[in-house]
């Protein structure tokens, strides 16, 4: 099977089916977070940008309440379009782990 035979279904599937498919994906390639590492004692070990103490939380809240990507862009001048995809991709697979982190940092 290539990635060209694969595409229509792919693109077929509902939002949830393509969230389990990336979820699956991820968990297939080992360590598929290059640009996010956790680091202790940064950001309290929370996941972050690379070379940034940029939490993927921060961003994810910021997109819920209704920040554009291009302003997020525009207010972090390190972070690049690609730094958002693998953010947001690393927070669908770690929905749990990033609700959490908000969730806590919210309240503190």
């Amino acid at each position: 099977m290539t990635l060209q035979n694969l595409e229509p279904q792919l693109l077929a599937l509902t939002p949830n089916e393509k969230t389990q498919a990336i979820q699956i994906l991820a968990q297939s390639l080992g360590n598929p977070w290059r640009g996010i590492e956790k680091t202790p004692g940064v950001c309290g070990g929370d996941a972050c940008i690379a070379r940034t103490r940029i939490p993927i939380w921060v961003l994810v809240n910021a997109r819920n309440i209704g920040i554009s990507e291009a302003q997020l862009l525009q207010d972090y001048l390190t972070l690049s379009a690609t730094d958002l995809t693998n953010a947001w991709i690393y927070a669908i697979v770690y929905l749990d782990e990033i609700t959490i982190a908000i969730q806590e940092n919210e309240s503190a």
